[in-house]
């Protein structure tokens, strides 16, 4: 049994929606560093099985993978309360994913949430300047 979830543009928006922490894999089958990264993220599912463990063949899924900005693979996500708080490409060796994870855990999303509000009034701001 395989502990993480293949994510496709159908399921992809419920289980953002519904998992208040998701760890997505952007990979593909002729990726080198994404057959080594494969198990290391395996393992890390089944280290935490609290937490979702999505993957996106970005060949089979390329308007995920162009809805995200994805320039290489493979590229790891977090998203906490359907906000993306980190993304990062290459393939993480498994203490750092460890780290990783926890540091995530460890995030107090109220804190995240006003940074991206302030960030968004920010570029909002910016776009009426120049008018």
């Amino acid at each position: 049994m395989t502990s993480t979830v293949e994510l496709t543009k159908e399921n992809f928006d419920q289980t953002v929606t519904d998992n208040e922490f998701v760890l997505i894999d952007f990979w593909a089958e002729w990726c080198g560093p994404c057959k080594q990264f494969g198990p290391v993220y395996e393992k890390a599912a089944e280290a935490n099985p609290d937490l979702v463990f999505g993957k996106v063949d970005t060949e089979a899924q390329p308007e995920l993978a162009q809805a995200f900005g994805i320039q290489s693979i493979p590229t790891l996500m977090i998203v906490r309360d359907q906000v993306a708080v980190f993304a990062q490409p290459g393939a993480l060796p498994e203490a750092a994913l460890t780290d990783v994870i926890s540091q995530a855990r460890k995030l107090d999303m109220d804190e995240v949430r006003k940074a991206v509000a302030e960030q968004q009034a920010q570029a909002g701001q910016n776009g009426q300047e120049g008018q």
